[in-house]
């Protein structure tokens, strides 16, 4: 019974979403970076980090998309203030892309 609950723990934890890598943890770790379109683009190039990237915008753009329908505003209109805001509220030492388009650290 011991070596079963060991082995059910090790799937759980080698499972892929267990793996899966966090927004909070790919800001911190540097691989990604929020920008004042509203979305996060990556800062690495592993599957990981583009995994992530893919599931956070998706999410965004259809919270974008049902405050932009239910303000009568455009879907890039409504990304843009949350770029915005997003980019603002970012913690020191997380990257953000800033109106040139080069990455630097919050706080720097």
């Amino acid at each position: 019974m011991n070596r079963l609950k060991r082995l059910i723990i090790a799937a759980i934890l080698l499972s892929p979403s267990a793996l899966a890598l966090t927004l909070d943890e790919g800001r911190q770790q540097g691989r990604v970076g929020e920008t004042l379109s509203g979305y996060i683009a990556p800062r690495a190039e592993d599957k990981e980090t583009q995994a992530l990237v893919e599931k956070i915008n998706q999410g965004r753009r259809a919270e974008y998309q049902r405050i932009a329908r239910e303000n009568r505003l455009t879907t890039d209109g409504v990304a843009s203030i949350a770029g915005q805001k997003l980019v603002e509220r970012a913690l020191p030492g997380e990257y953000v892309r800033g109106i040139n388009g080069r990455w630097f650290k919050k706080g720097e």
